[in-house]
């Protein structure tokens, strides 16, 4: 202290602290002179006595202007010093660092020139000071003086494009944490200033910004949804530059990006989404083998981007998933097919139609290129494809169904899809209605249309519930008799007579077409069994002819009359041949209401049968207004075949049909049916009985107006009810 005294003039020192800034500028410059002298002299002890002074008494003073007088005083020293500045830099930086956080906005602006000035003078030198003046200076560039932040902007621009692009210490590796931490940071100005940072030490050529860019990436993509137009412009130019030095890179380290990308792509803003989903598809084409272990984690942030609101990024994220998709991985070498598998079970989930849609594209491309490795995870994805047979859209169903029939290739995997599937119908009543049609014609023409329905028909022979079971095997009646789909099994149960697979068909679908009697009835009408149907019809009970049962003979006399059962009514042309259907037919008949719509057409069908095919006592029978006599004087009294030939036994045999045992099968099946309606409906009187209002039927009164409801057509609305949509 005692020698900085001797060689400073005590004039100096007081100036030095003056409040007025010329007074303090000239001491400042008789320091300088000062220690030029001293230097020239080599008398570096008394230097670092006046740097101790102007330190201690002035930079640390609690007096604003004698902190204001050291920092000139300081940057004055350096000056004075020249070249031999470096070896005191120890003594001059700190306190200098140490007054950027002054509470005094003059302070901190003072605290910028004088490091502006010494970084001028000691150049390179100044690098071993880098970590803490890049701190210094990331917190000054969000100062709330604007002064300070101008100074600091200057002080910036000359430590980054004069001190350390031109310095060969400087060391990426220990700045890229200091990086790192402030990456997050919101405040805009220091985005700007790390912008900046990111910016120039990326343009210089020895630097390698590129190998850090993970250490950051996360950080620039934040900047994006900034709220400044000008942050947000700066991070993309940043980002764009550093994308096309990866396309020129031979060795990128793909997958530490890849797992920020997919977290940015599902940014709620849009440009982020938009940048982030346009850099996975450049590291799609660019990866290779580096990306397959992420293969699962970049289709999670493609798939919904497939259906985003904004149609730029819907094209990028379409041409990526269709990149991603051609590549074939093999599992040897990580590609984990569970996991992709559990990604598009996910987005099958997905609000969105166009996202579930290439979900289940992925899936049947799987099953297509690794169908055993699928298979071992199809537990997990069973439920889920079967839930999505409800799907709203019928492109996600049908799709659906194509991965269904893909996995039901094993017999194994085929019984397990119609049990789960007779089983989703059983529990979801609106399946099947909505549903339930496009379901089973989709999968007839998939897995072969005989296969299927042998399989429900199996099923369903042995459900327990028997309301299902009927409403099941009404619907798939008629499907089986309306859907362009089933013409082939059509065509095999017409020849059930001639043909043994026509008649094994035939056969397997009758043990559940037992169920409801008017799809046994469609079905022997379908089959050509004309001697069957009528004996079913002669076999009906009280019971059995219901509303439901009107409801669904309603819909079979439209269909007699559709271009399906064009052969039966051109069999009417012979009905010396084919008498068993006249008889089936005229049965049907009087099981209608005559003021029904159903008894007309039937009946005006049935009055276009010509008469010159019968002999003359069946044509004089016939003349006499009762077509149905010709039904009970046959020659011989034998009885006529439903191909028309003369056969004493066609009742209980023909081609190996045992028509007597299916028609036990089927009187045994209806006993079962009307013991369950008369549970039901004891219960139902039970749960009644206790409260019955006055003005309510009892329930057998609600019998006696159903059996007479049965002599009235069905109303529109009783018409409508149970139909199957198809």
């Amino acid at each position: 202290m005692a020698d900085a005294l001797s060689v400073i003039p005590a004039s100096v020192l007081r100036n030095l602290s003056d409040k007025l800034y010329e007074k303090r500028k000239n001491a400042a410059l008789e320091v300088e002179g000062i220690v030029k002298q001293l230097t020239t002299a080599g008398d570096h002890d008394k230097i670092t006595a006046v740097i101790n002074l102007l330190t201690t008494e002035f930079t640390y003073s609690p007096q604003a202007n004698h902190r204001k007088g050291g920092l000139i005083g300081l940057a004055a020293a350096t000056v004075g010093l020249t070249s031999e500045a470096a070896q005191h830099l120890e003594q001059i930086v700190p306190p200098v660092l140490n007054s950027f956080s002054d509470q005094d906005s003059r302070v901190r602006y003072y605290a910028c020139e004088a490091l502006y000035n010494i970084a001028k003078v000691v150049r390179g030198d100044f690098i071993i000071f880098f970590n803490q003046i890049f701190d210094a200076l990331c917190k000054l560039s969000a100062d709330s003086d604007a002064n300070v932040q101008s100074a600091a902007h200057l002080l910036d621009r000359l430590v980054k494009q004069d001190i350390v692009t031109e310095s060969d210490q400087f060391s990426i590796e220990e700045f890229i944490p200091l990086l790192r931490e402030r990456m997050n940071v919101l405040n805009p100005y220091v985005r700007q200033f790390l912008v900046g940072w990111i910016t120039v030490l990326d343009s210089v050529p020895d630097i390698d910004m590129l190998g850090f860019l993970p250490d950051f990436l996360d950080g620039l993509f934040n900047m994006l949804s900034d709220s400044s137009h000008e942050i947000r412009q700066q991070a993309d130019s940043a980002l764009s530059e550093f994308l096309q030095e990866i396309k020129n890179s031979p060795s990128v380290d793909y997958g530490r990006m890849a797992e920020i990308l997919v977290q940015r792509a599902a940014s709620p803003d849009e440009f982020t989404r938009l940048t982030a989903i346009t850099w996975i598809n450049e590291f799609v084409k660019l990866g290779g083998d580096q990306l397959v272990p992420y293969y699962a984690d970049i289709l999670g942030a493609i798939l919904p981007c497939i259906s985003d609101k904004e149609e730029k990024i819907r094209v990028v994220a379409r041409e990526t998933n269709e990149e991603l998709r051609a590549i074939k991985a093999d599992p040897a070498e990580g590609f984990d097919v569970g996991a992709i598998l559990s990604i598009a079970r996910r987005q099958l989930s997905s609000e969105w139609e166009a996202t579930r849609i290439e979900a289940l594209h992925w899936i049947s491309n799987l099953l297509n290129r690794h169908r055993a490795k699928v298979l071992t995870f199809l537990n997990d994805i069973f439920d889920t494809l079967l839930e999505a047979l409800s799907d709203p859209s019928d492109q996600v169903v049908l799709l659906v169904l194509e991965v269904h029939a893909c996995i039901a290739q094993d017999p194994q995997h085929f019984r397990q899809l119609v049990v789960f599937l007779v089983h989703n119908f059983r529990v979801d009543n609106s399946l099947l209605e909505k549903r339930g049609a496009l379901i089973i014609r989709r999968l007839c023409v998939l897995l072969d249309a005989e296969r299927v329905y042998r399989e429900l028909s199996t099923i369903l022979e042995g459900e327990s519930d028997l309301d299902f079971a009927s409403i099941m095997v009404q619907a798939l009646n008629l499907i089986l008799l309306t859907s362009s789909e089933l013409s082939e099994l059509r065509d095999l149960l017409k020849h059930s007579l001639v043909n043994p697979s026509g008649k094994d068909l035939f056969v397997s679908l009758y043990a559940s077409w037992c169920h409801s009697p008017m799809a046994i009835i469609s079905l022997c009408l379908l089959a050509q069994t004309y001697q069957h149907a009528s004996t079913v019809v002669q076999s009906l009970v009280e019971e059995d002819i219901n509303v439901k049962f009107l409801v669904q003979l309603d819909k079979l006399i439209r269909l007699l009359e559709t271009p399906i059962f064009a052969y039966l009514r051109l069999q009417l042309l012979e009905p010396g041949r084919h008498v068993w259907l006249l008889k089936a037919l005229y049965g049907l008949l009087m099981l209608l209401p005559q003021q029904s719509a159903a008894f007309k057409i039937l009946r005006t069908r049935l009055k276009t049968v010509p008469s010159y095919s019968f002999n003359g006592e069946q044509l004089r029978r016939t003349s006499s207004g009762n077509p149905y006599q010709i039904l009970h004087h046959m020659p011989g009294g034998s009885q006529i075949t439903e191909d028309g030939d003369i056969n004493q036994d066609s009742m209980n045999s023909h081609n190996g049909i045992n028509f007597a045992s299916r028609l036990q099968q089927f009187e045994q099946m209806q006993r079962q049916h009307r013991q369950h309606v008369k549970v039901q409906a004891q219960s139902l009187r039970n749960s009644t009985s206790s409260s019955t209002p006055k003005d309510v039927q009892r329930p057998e009164e609600l019998s006696r107006t159903s059996s007479s409801d049965v002599n009235r057509p069905p109303s529109r609305s009783r018409r409508a009810t149970g139909q199957l949509q198809l």
